[in-house]
């Protein structure tokens, strides 16, 4: 069987928010429609940006960008609904702008800390003040222009924090070098570099560092297909592998950009059988087909050197090590309390109610496999990696899962539930 995923969630909101800033005329198509990427949309068209309703087909969406310094005071609140990438990305984007502006968003964003980013960025002379408490939504952002550079280093590896930090050294002319302890996510490395934005990466002293040394006055407009995200047919693979697929599986269109790929490792460890195929090796964003066969699954160690790689992943790791032979150990996932909701408390009540063995630890969980059905009501917590990853699971031969919000998917995979009928060739859960 052959199907496709929508649009990088990722790369979507990082597009919008580059064509916004652009001088000129960008085109995008295969974009996400889903809720995050609507807000991000809702909140750039509040300040000013010429952007329409993102089409729900991946057709192609005309953007004209108003430059760097072209964003206005919005009239009222940005309300980011559920994406912390939106938030965060703004909040730097919006650090050197010279304008004022509120973000907030819906009870869980409100709950998600804010302080790792408004921190260098408060270094970098951009006012913020937080409206409620301390670390949390709502902030109010007064942008400054220019900017004062930067040199961060950053104690997590997060594709978050960097890019705010570099979309604040964009639009506040400011050079901007962080370092983490591991190399994070790319994307905005790649974007900025398609759009006229120099900036350079590679190891450093045993870190990771990103510099942006040269900010240009203005950048070019985007013209880019988003691929389809590798999160979302990480659900997918993850079905075929555990034997939840009616045959083998082929996943077109796929980003397979390295620094999103190592759920596939992680995969392949656990004893499935894996193909990759690149169609276009020199795009901005690697794109291709995945190809994945049923097999018996084993349980695997993952550590703290390669959760920043599939730190979306893990909730999926969790559910399959049910269904492998052994104790699955992950370790170094402290980032999961710290998402749309507590993922790790969020598996480890969730696993037990089903029927699962599992442990919590501090920094992730233990999941001992076995051949038993799973049943049982999973709590989502408003959590979309937790509504799919347990959908997957509830589609396994034996299992009775009902998931208790399904809309909760749509954040980032509009027809999730109808995708997954299909391919598992059982109803909706």
């Amino acid at each position: 069987m052959r199907i496709r995923v929508p649009g990088d969630k990722s790369l979507t909101q990082r597009a919008l928010i580059l064509a916004s800033l652009a001088q000129g005329r960008s085109r995008l198509s295969g974009l996400l429609s889903g809720g995050d990427a609507s807000s991000t949309a809702g909140a750039l068209r509040a300040l000013g940006a010429d952007i329409g309703d993102v089409p729900s087909d991946g057709g192609e969406m005309l953007v004209e960008g108003r430059g760097l310094s072209g964003f206005r005071s919005p009239d009222n609140a940005l309300d980011l609904g559920n994406s912390g990438t939106g938030t965060r990305l703004l909040l730097g984007a919006l650090a050197g702008s010279g304008v004022r502006a509120t973000l907030t968003g819906d009870q869980s964003l409100r709950a998600r800390p804010m302080a790792r980013v408004t921190q260098p960025l408060s270094v970098m002379g951009a006012r913020m003040a937080f409206l409620d408490r301390d670390d949390r939504l709502p902030v109010e952002v007064r942008g400054t222009r220019p900017l004062r550079p930067l040199r961060w280093d950053s104690p997590v590896a997060s594709a978050q924090v960097k890019s705010a930090l570099l979309l604040a050294g964009l639009t506040g002319g400011a050079f901007v070098i962080v370092t983490e302890p591991r190399r994070s996510r790319d994307h905005t490395e790649r974007l900025f570099n398609r759009v006229g934005a120099p900036v350079v990466s590679h190891a450093m002293e045993g870190r990771w560092q990103v510099e942006l040394r040269d900010p240009p006055a203005r950048i070019d407009p985007l013209d880019f297909r988003v691929p389809g995200d590798p999160s979302s047919a990480a659900f997918f693979g993850a079905l075929a592998a555990a034997g939840g697929a009616e045959s083998s599986l082929e996943i077109e269109g796929v980003g397979l950009n390295p620094t999103r790929t190592a759920f596939l490792d992680v995969l392949r460890r656990m004893g499935a059988e894996i193909a990759t195929e690149v169609d276009d090796a020199a795009a901005p964003e690697p794109v291709g087909t995945l190809r994945v066969a049923p097999s018996g699954l084993r349980a695997v160690d993952v550590g703290d050197d390669e959760v920043s790689g599939l730190i979306d992943e893990i909730p999926l790791v969790a559910v399959l090590a049910t269904r492998a032979s052994g104790v699955t150990r992950i370790t170094g996932a402290r980032e999961l309390r710290h998402k749309e909701s507590d993922r790790i408390v969020a598996l480890v009540e969730n696993l037990r109610l089903l029927g699962g063995k599992v442990e919590e630890l501090d920094d992730g969980l233990m999941v001992e496999g076995s051949e038993g059905p799973l049943s049982g009501r999973v709590r989502t917590h408003g959590d979309h990696r937790i509504a799919m990853a347990f959908g997957v699971l509830g589609a396994l031969p034996g299992n009775r899962i009902v998931v208790d919000d399904p809309a909760a998917a749509d954040v980032s995979f509009p027809g999730f539930w109808e995708l997954l009928g299909r391919v598992a060739g059982v109803s909706r859960t």
